[in-house]
């Protein structure tokens, strides 16, 4: 078939495809990106800041040392004194300051100290008007109006926050109920409208912005108290991440709440915002509103804004694409970049991997829907470059077929592979290069995906025949070796296995059966498609028909009772691809290659990978959760640093009763990218925690590859 006619057939089908999913699809839009910029802070405030206020266009920021002022992107302040606490804005906008025992103004005023007892010390403050002071103790609720009072309802009870609403009721918060002082009478909630579950211990109270109406928080929840009735109340099981909630702030329709470990932020939907992507420390010691659905977050360890711009996947795909060339580009081969530095950019260097080339593969195939899409120049060349470092691969081995796992200069230092199973360096017959051996079915599958597209969607005539050889040495080799993969010493590699007696008559090859079976029938018909070698086809129906190979296929994920080890994802989709392309529907074999499809995306569905949606929707026909998928890519972090992180302590995951890979306790469903790692689709995106302390920095090419692959297929 020429080129141009399968180019053509290949467009007729995404816009086939793009008609019958049109009721889905929606018009390339814009969406809320999630970015978070360190505010630097003057060095003598140190960086364990307390609290924020807002005065008129300036910030007032509250250390242990002092009170500091940012006003038109400077601060200014110094330390005068050691020891503070917390402190409160006055009705006039002046910050009155504390450390436990002391109350005074930032002018130098003093109130007398309440009568506190020895080992209890002021929690909080609140003015009622420019003359009354409320001061929450260990001990009870002290009323300053010239002199000391102690309500006889409060005593004995620790408070943990005040407030005053729009009425001019006081509201108390403590951990024997939450209480308000209305009409001069003191009333207990937990009385009359509080709920048994809170435990009559509260934290947190923040009158609405509209007034009329409270925030609290609670032990075990966070809610609403109106006048209007219009109450509600949030647990773990309704959305709320974590708590108990310390602070509460609301502005433009967004509700900020802190936490011991993490920020929350409530709108329509519930985010979660922790470790060092978002916050430099996880513990949140207040928060600030500010416009445009921005908030400073005060940790002890400085201070970070959190808020978003608006951005398209496209724009997202063109931002990925400059971190990518800019530090994930060595010699053609495209992976993660190693940073010196937890997570200083700056400090960003490249090394060998073990599997540069099944990686780069994934980055070619993004360039090729890239181009098939936009006709971009800069794609184009980018998709030549990369297909020349996969052809390297091969050449520089000097084993025709058998392409390397990684390369570098003769010259470079390399680093060793952290592989348990055995990996060496080889010198190339001109002497010019290194490269890696014990080649896995990880590169094959990479390599013979992305070269058929390549070849269909980018290559110009010669570029086509380099591609078409090239297959026809990786495939050629298999087939001549017994279907395996043979290594420079003469032996095949550890992963490199599809003969049948290994796959149908060794057990040690159990749970790999239906995976390279699946594999070994795409690579032949590639091959035989390309090349028109009987070979190819002799092989494919020795394995069908003799061998059981697409019988083999139905089980690609087999294990209890699907295959919990998702570095087989790849091998598992990857080879759907070019099967269903180049198998014709009249192979008897062709039903059941649907029912494998179908039977691996339902093993995957829960790990909402927009790729396997993706893949799997343009194979089978038909629209499977890519609502998803464009949720996911939307929700796609921008920070592709490989940071520590936490989930394990969270309300709301839902747990699966079943454990992870390493038995590990694991959620049901796939955490938000933004909030777990930087899951490639070899990682389990339902991990609690994990994470890599911030010392590499992914590609980013998982999401490229999802992005163009949907926008060829016209999903968005």
């Amino acid at each position: 078939m020429k080129t141009s006619t399968k180019y053509f057939l290949l467009q007729s089908l995404g816009l086939m495809l793009f008609l019958n999913y049109f009721s889905f699809c929606q018009q390339p839009g814009y969406f809320d990106q999630g970015i978070s910029r360190n505010i630097t802070l003057p060095e003598r405030a140190g960086r364990n800041v307390l609290q924020l206020f807002a005065r008129g266009d300036s910030v007032l920021m509250l250390t242990s040392h002092g009170l500091f002022t940012y006003y038109q992107g400077s601060w200014s302040g110094k330390p005068f004194i050691s020891g503070l606490q917390f402190g409160v804005m006055d009705p006039s906008h002046q910050v009155w300051l504390s450390n436990g025992r002391s109350i005074w103004s930032e002018g130098g005023k003093k109130i007398p100290n309440p009568p506190l007892h020895s080992g209890e010390s002021i929690t909080c403050l609140a003015w009622v008007d420019t003359q009354t002071l409320l001061a929450g103790s260990s001990r009870g609720l002290f009323v300053w109006n010239g002199e000391w009072t102690l309500p006889a309802a409060l005593k004995e009870i620790s408070i943990n926050s005040l407030a005053i609403d729009s009425e001019g009721s006081w509201w108390v918060a403590g951990n024997a109920g939450l209480w308000r002082h209305k009409n001069e009478m003191w009333t207990n909630m937990d009385r009359t409208v509080m709920a048994p579950g809170h435990e009559s211990r509260y934290m947190a109270l923040e009158p609405t912005a509209s007034g009329g109406s409270l925030y609290f928080s609670s032990a075990k929840a966070v809610g609403k108290l109106a006048e209007s009735a219009d109450n509600w109340l949030a647990k773990g099981s309704d959305g709320l991440p974590y708590g108990p909630v310390t602070r509460i702030e609301e502005k433009d329709g967004v509700i900020w709440m802190a936490t011991a470990k993490g920020l929350i932020k409530k709108e329509e939907n519930w985010q979660y915002f922790a470790g060092k992507r978002w916050l430099p420390d996880d513990r949140v010691q207040d928060i600030l509103a500010m416009r445009n659905k921005k908030v400073w977050v005060a940790t002890p360890q400085g201070i970070v804004e959190i808020g978003s711009v608006r951005m398209s996947l496209e724009e997202k795909a063109d931002s990925l694409e400059q971190v990518l060339e800019a530090r994930h580009n060595r010699m053609g081969l495209i992976n993660r970049s190693k940073l010196a530095v937890p997570g200083e950019l700056s400090s960003s260097f490249m090394e060998n991997e073990d599997n540069d080339g099944l990686w780069t593969s994934c980055y070619l195939i993004a360039q090729c829907y890239r181009f098939a899409v936009t006709r971009d120049e800069t794609a184009r060349k980018r998709a030549v470059r990369t297909f020349e470092a996969l052809e390297r691969l091969e050449t520089v081995t000097g084993i025709p077929g058998y392409p390397g796992r990684s390369y570098a200069r003769a010259t470079d230092l390399v680093a060793p592979s952290r592989s348990p199973h055995p990996k060496n360096w080889h010198l190339s017959a001109d002497g010019q290069w290194q490269w890696l051996d014990d080649t896995s079915s990880d590169e094959i599958v990479g390599h013979l995906f992305s070269l058929a597209l390549f070849h269909e969607l980018v290559a110009n005539d010669s570029q086509q025949k380099q591609v078409v050889a090239l297959i026809d040495r990786i495939v050629s080799h298999i087939v001549d070796h017994e279907f395996q993969l043979i290594d420079a010493d003469g032996l095949p590699t550890r992963w490199g296995i599809w003969n049948p007696d290994s796959l149908n008559r060794s057990s040690n090859w159990m749970y790999e059966r239906g995976l390279n079976s699946l594999q070994i029938l795409s690579h032949l018909k590639t091959a035989y498609h390309f090349t028109g070698k009987q070979k190819y086809e002799n092989a494919y129906r020795l394995l069908v028909e003799k061998e059981g190979y697409a019988v083999n296929a139905l089980t690609a994920k087999m294990t209890d009772p699907f295959e919990i080890s998702h570095s087989d994802d790849i091998l598992n989709f990857f080879p759907y691809h070019n099967l269903f392309r180049y198998t014709p529907k009249y192979d008897p074999s062709y039903p059941l290659y649907l029912k494998s499809l179908r039977r691996s995306w339902e093993a995957v569905r829960s790990d909402r990978m927009p790729v396997w949606n993706i893949l799997s929707s343009s194979l089978l026909g038909e629209a499977l959760d890519l609502e998803i998928a464009q949720q996911i890519l939307e929700e796609f972090p921008l920070d592709q640093v490989n940071w520590s992180y936490t989930n394990s302590h969270r309300w709301d995951i839902k747990r699966d009763e079943f454990p992870g890979r390493g038995g590990a306790t694991q959620a049901l469903v796939a955490l938000p990218p933004a909030e777990s790692n930087v899951s490639r689709w070899n990682t389990n995106p339902k991990q609690l925690d994990g994470g890599g302390k911030g010392l590499s920095e992914e590609s980013g090419s998982f999401y490229l590859v999802a992005y163009w692959m949907g926008r060829y297929y016209g999903y968005w």
